[in-house]
């Protein structure tokens, strides 16, 4: 079974092709089309390596590792709480308080940093929850098929179809306000459009050679889906589970922002719900709100590098394009000039 997994595996996306690397690209620089002495990139023998040597992912990492050390050392950085009144009502940006104050007097800076720390906790347990589900309804719906393959796509789809934003603000204002409420509302909502990505991945390599070996072999189902499907679906999972840490972020600030959140957390999304309701947009007091929104944006543009990186990574067709971009930025090479025999 080991030959016949080597052999269908490498046809698949983000897999290293049989005999080499770079052994079926062997013909995208056009037998040699770039100048004497340019170097290819070649596709990387796995999706860590070539994320670890990817300047996107790179980039993207730095600043999600930044807002995690922030949130972190928020409780050392500013042991008080950060709720409380320390200055002047709407005092702009100054040496004492880097971020200005609130129309309250609570400083900006301390319940940005604080706020990281819900924030990222909502993001990444939604996300991590979320992927979770979808890869268990994905892979059973595709391994098992009939009749569970029906069930779980009509379930799957009846979730799809149900609107996100009513569905979140009804559930959110009927349910006991809380982090624990906010996670599974967004658990809730978040699960299905991942669990059909995954599904359709699975339903592709269950139909290979060698998953049918290992039915022939007698393997549990559980052990084929996990070690036999789901090792080759790495790309795939990560780029779901990156978007949903995205949804989670986004829709726990646009919850609270409504002020269907427990506004007695600090968080991003309560920060800029505080910020409108104490009127900072009209007051002009622009430090009170940039600060959490620019915090949200950065978070979801590092994730979307991150994201971007696999696709270059995995993706055959973007490492073509990469490949063509070398060839047009690599200069010319002069020919070596033929040397001069010596004389008798």
């Amino acid at each position: 079974m080991t030959t016949s997994i080597a052999t269908t595996a490498s046809t698949l996306p983000g897999e290293t092709p049989a005999g080499g690397p770079g052994a079926s690209f062997g013909t995208l620089d056009g037998g040699t089309g770039l100048p004497p002495g340019a170097s290819v990139r070649r596709p990387n023998r796995s999706l860590l390596h070539g994320l670890l040597t990817n300047k996107k992912a790179m980039t993207g990492a730095a600043i999600l590792f930044i807002f995690i050390a922030l949130a972190l050392l928020a409780p050392v950085l500013y042991p008080d709480n950060p709720s409380k009144i320390t200055g002047m009502a709407s005092q702009e940006p100054d040496a004492e308080f880097w971020l200005g104050t609130t129309a309250k007097g609570q400083d900006v800076l301390a319940l940005t940093i604080h706020g990281a720390r819900s924030s990222l906790f909502v993001g990444l347990t939604v996300g991590f929850a979320s992927t979770f589900i979808g890869i268990l309804v994905g892979l059973a719906s595709a391994y098992f098929g009939r009749f569970i393959d029906e069930a779980l796509s009509l379930t799957t789809n009846v979730f799809l179809l149900l609107p996100g934003l009513p569905l979140l603000v009804i559930l959110a204002a009927f349910l006991p306000p809380g982090l624990g409420t906010v996670i599974l509302v967004l658990v809730v909502t978040g699960w299905a459009g991942s669990a059909r990505v995954l599904r359709s991945q699975a339903l592709s390599i269950r139909s290979k050679d060698f998953v049918a070996a290992a039915v022939v072999t007698g393997e549990r189902p559980l052990r084929i889906m996990f070690r036999e499907i789901l090792p080759n679906m790495a790309s795939i999972v990560m780029g779901t589970l990156l978007a949903c840490i995205i949804y989670g972020i986004g829709a726990q600030a646009g919850l609270e922002f409504l002020g269907l959140g427990d506004v007695s957390t600090v968080s991003w999304g309560n920060n800029l719900y505080w910020a409108g309701n104490e009127g900072a947009l009209l007051t002009g007091s622009w430090w009170v709100f940039v600060p959490s929104g620019l915090c949200i944006a950065l978070v979801a543009f590092s994730l979307s590098l991150i994201n971007y990186a696999v696709d270059e990574v995995t993706n055959p067709r973007l490492r073509k394009i990469q490949l063509r971009k070398i060839r047009k930025t690599k200069p010319a090479s002069k020919p070596a000039k033929p040397r001069k025999r010596a004389s008798a």
